[in-house]
């Protein structure tokens, strides 16, 4: 579903790490503010990280120091890396245009568990 496509998830231990991607149909330049999401269940959806067209970074306390958002224009992809994995970090995280939300994606699953 929709223009942006996330991947990179799956199952890891505490203080793992994984590297998602979030792949756009379209000229991400053209967007300037991008960012990843999560989710748990139960919870309502959170802003994790968000990287502007001059690639200013701004991160949630929760994931400040261990989590890396980047761009990359030419392929048109968002990329969160994730490192010091914690199970609270468990979610599915969701890619979007932060100030013009459109459609979620179907999200990719991140499970931290011993």
């Amino acid at each position: 579903q929709g223009q942006l496509v996330e991947s990179g998830g799956g199952l890891v231990q505490p203080g793992g790490s994984l590297r998602l991607s979030c792949v756009a149909s379209t000229n991400i330049r053209s967007i300037y503010l991008m960012a990843w999401y999560r989710q748990a269940p139960g919870k309502q959806r959170e802003l994790v990280a968000s990287i502007t067209t001059t690639e200013r970074t701004i991160y949630a306390d929760s994931v400040k120091g261990r989590f890396t958002i980047s761009r990359d224009n030419a392929k048109n992809t968002v990329y969160l890396q994730m490192n010091s994995l914690k199970p609270e970090d468990t979610a599915v995280y969701y890619c979007n245009n932060a100030v013009y939300l459109g459609s979620w994606g179907q999200g990719t699953q991140v499970t931290v568990s011993s």
